[in-house]
C-alpha cells in the first residue's frame, strides 16, 4: 500500500490536525513505552476515535496513532468499524519529544495469520492424495496451491518417473495436477506427482518420510479435498 512506509514525519501534519479534539489520558509512561517497543510486545487497546488516515488508541496515558496502512493485512475501507473495537498492536515509532506514537496492527495479525497457516499444515498426513493448481515455475521443480492459502513444492525429481530437463516441459501455471504428500517438515509440505504414477508408489521413499508408527494409507482411500482434512480444526 502506498502509505505503508510513511515515517512519523510523514505523519505528523495529519496527526497534528487530527487530533485536536483527542487528549492524553492519566500519567504518560514513554519508558514503558520504549520497552514494549523494544520487545514487540503484543498489546489489547481500545480505538478511542477516528482521525484523518487512521485511528487513535490511548496507552500509558498516551494517544497513540494507528494508521489505516497498518491497521489491517488489506484495504480498510471504512475507518469507523473499528470506533469502540479492541485490537492488538505493537509499538512501531515513538517520539517523546514531540509527544508522538504509532502503534501498527499488521505485526500481530500477521503472527496469528502464520500460527493459523501452520495448524493448518500440520493437520495433512503424510501420504494424503490433493488436488492442486500450479502456482508458480522454478528451476529447482514448482509451487503447487492446494487451496485455503496453502502450498507445497512438487521438486523436478518428484515431478515424474521420466527423466525431465526442464519442470516447463510438464508444468505450466494454472495446470491442475494430483499431488501425494511425501513430507511435513518445517511449516512446508513436500509434494510428488511420481509417487501417484502407475508403478510409482514408492513405498521405501514414503515410509522415509512417515513417522514410524504412522501406516500408509492407500491412495485412493484418502479424501482429494483439502477442506475435508481441515474440517473441525479450531484456530484461534
Amino acid at each position: 500500500m502506498a502509505d505503508e512506509n510513511m515515517t512519523m514525519e510523514d505523519f505528523s501534519k495529519a496527526v497534528d490536525d487530527s487530533f485536536t479534539s483527542f487528549k492524553d489520558e492519566g500519567e504518560a509512561n514513554w519508558e514503558k513505552l520504549k520497552e514494549y517497543q523494544a520487545e514487540k510486545t503484543p498489546l489489547t487497546v481500545t480505538v478511542d476515535g477516528v482521525v484523518n488516515k487512521g485511528v487513535i488508541s490511548n496507552v500509558e496515558g498516551v494517544r497513540g496513532f494507528i494508521p489505516a496502512s497498518r491497521l489491517a493485512l488489506g484495504h480498510v475501507d471504512d475507518l469507523n468499524a473499528y470506533l469502540g473495537k479492541e485490537i492488538q498492536v505493537i509499538v512501531r515509532e515513538i517520539d517523546e519529544q514531540k509527544g508522538r506514537l504509532i502503534l501498527s496492527a499488521v505485526e500481530p495479525l500477521r503472527a496469528k495469520q502464520n500460527e493459523e497457516r501452520k495448524a493448518r499444515i500440520n493437520a495433512i498426513e503424510v501420504g494424503a492424495v490433493l488436488d492442486g493448481k500450479v502456482e508458480n515455475i522454478q528451476s529447482y521443480g514448482a509451487f503447487i496451491d492446494l487451496g485455503d492459502g496453502l502450498s507445497g513444492l512438487v521438486h523436478i525429481s518428484q515431478i515424474s518417473r521420466k527423466r525431465i530437463k526442464s519442470v516447463e516441459d510438464v508444468l505450466q501455471p494454472g495446470q491442475e495436477v494430483k499431488v501425494k504428500v511425501i513430507a511435513v517438515k518445517d511449516g512446508k509440505l513436500s509434494l510428488s506427482m511420481k509417487a501417484l504414477e502407475e508403478g510409482g508408489d514408492d513405498r521405501n521413499e514414503d515410509r522415509a518420510a512417515a513417522p514410524k508408527d504412522y501406516k500408509l494409507p492407500k491412495s485412493e482411500d484418502i479424501s482429494t479435498n483439502l477442506g475435508s482434512l481441515l474440517k473441525g480444526i479450531k484456530l484461534n
